[in-house]
């Protein structure tokens, strides 16, 4: 992942949650706000996606991870992603009526 630089304020109690995530974490401050940025991030494009403003494939390119990623990131937050299970059992049912 190529990161850039960014002149950024953070708001001291950003900042507590960062100390408190590095004294957890054995990780410096630099990273922990990383981490806290990108966990943000993450909420946010599977906000995005949930709503269908972005395919799952174009949420996994913005957080460069795998769909696979995704789907289990949306699991551990209760989204449902894909057919659920009352419409897999009707594409089912319409695939076995239609006669060939």
């Amino acid at each position: 992942m190529e990161a850039v630089s960014y002149p950024l304020q953070i708001p001291k109690n950003v900042m507590a949650l960062a100390s408190l995530r590095t004294a957890e974490e054995h990780v410096d401050e630099s990273t922990a706000l990383m981490q806290l940025l990108f966990m943000g991030a993450q909420d946010y494009v599977i906000e995005l996606y949930k709503k269908g403003r972005i395919s799952l494939s174009r949420a996994a390119a913005m957080l460069d991870l795998s769909t696979f990623d995704i789907i289990a990131i949306a699991s551990e937050r209760g989204i449902q992603i894909g057919a659920t299970e009352e419409q897999q059992k009707k594409s089912r049912e319409t695939a076995a009526s239609i006669v060939i």
